[in-house]
């Protein structure tokens, strides 16, 4: 393969990473499947009854891993001469449709058993929050599973770069990966800024507060639409920034280099981002802080 032809590749799986971590982040939101996810679950039972969608059926790794799986085995199964001939990203937009109807199965059927065994704390199944907020999980989904599997069937197309790796596990690690990401990166702008935000930054969560989500929005009671508004702000940007550099720096070394120089310039750039990192927290801290301890010693 030509250096062009491969960096072009590499900038197409880099942008198409992008997408698919602010989708997936924005996604995870919206249903609160996000690390949170157990403050919203906790939050009828400690008096706190709400409208935030919860659908925290799987961490996201696992979770998005099916989806991306499931979309990639459909569109390989498609792309078989002897089922259908269309182009490989027809098949694999089929691919993401059957998998963003997964989606949409698990989240209705944990939204609703999930909300119907805490009547006895006045939480309730809304109707108009399942039937709005579903098919917003869907799209988001869909677009990520999209993205997703477009950048494994990139790695693994014999004609362009050639993975050894069957086509659903590339996807399923790729799912793995972004899901991780999402988990790592996203929550810290969504648990953190929005559940939270009564609380002063950095106080950390005292225990005796958990479940005390913030309930109402800049318009009335909140649902997940809110989160997702406030997410798309920073969190989920951040999220596809963080996992399109992932696979863009990391296809970008292999692509440009090979062998153990590849290997030396990753954990330069490891290093590079480690040390940058560093010095965000530090600003961070003396910015925004107090950055306690522990939570009593804001009570203190």
């Amino acid at each position: 393969m030509e250096p062009a032809m491969g960096m072009g590749l590499v900038a197409l799986m880099g942008a198409a990473a992008t997408v698919a971590g602010c989708s997936e982040d924005l996604e995870s939101d919206i249903g609160s499947q996000s690390n949170p996810n157990s403050q919203v679950q906790l939050a009828a039972q400690v008096g706190y009854p709400h409208r935030i969608f919860n659908k925290a059926i799987s961490g996201e790794p696992p979770s998005n891993a099916m989806y991306c799986a499931v979309g990639a085995g459909v569109a390989m199964v498609l792309m078989s001469e002897s089922v259908m001939s269309a182009s490989p990203l027809i098949e694999i937009a089929i691919g993401a449709f059957v998998a963003a109807l997964l989606n949409g199965v698990f989240s209705t059927t944990s939204y609703m058993g999930r909300n119907a065994s805490q009547t006895r704390f006045n939480q309730y199944v809304y109707l108009d929050v399942l039937r709005n907020q579903v098919l917003s999980l869907m799209g988001h989904a869909y677009i990520a599973t999209f993205c997703i599997v477009l950048l494994s069937y990139v790695l693994w197309e014999q004609t362009l770069i050639g993975h050894p790796f069957p086509f659903p596990v590339i996807a399923l690690i790729w799912g793995l990966c972004v899901g991780a990401i999402g988990s790592s990166t996203g929550d810290v702008h969504y648990g953190a800024e929005r559940e939270f935000q009564d609380f002063k930054f950095g106080s950390g969560l005292n225990a005796a507060d958990s479940g005390n989500i913030t309930r109402f929005a800049e318009a009335g009671i909140r649902s997940s639409m809110d989160n997702a508004w406030f997410c798309s702000k920073f969190g989920g940007p951040a999220t596809g920034i963080a996992f399109g550099m992932v696979v863009f720096l990391d296809n970008w070394r292999s692509t440009a280099f090979g062998g153990w120089t590849a290997v030396v310039v990753g954990l330069v750039i490891v290093l590079a981002l480690v040390i940058y990192n560093r010095k965000i927290e530090t600003y961070a801290r003396k910015k925004y802080g107090p950055y306690p301890e522990y939570a009593g010693e804001i009570a203190a």
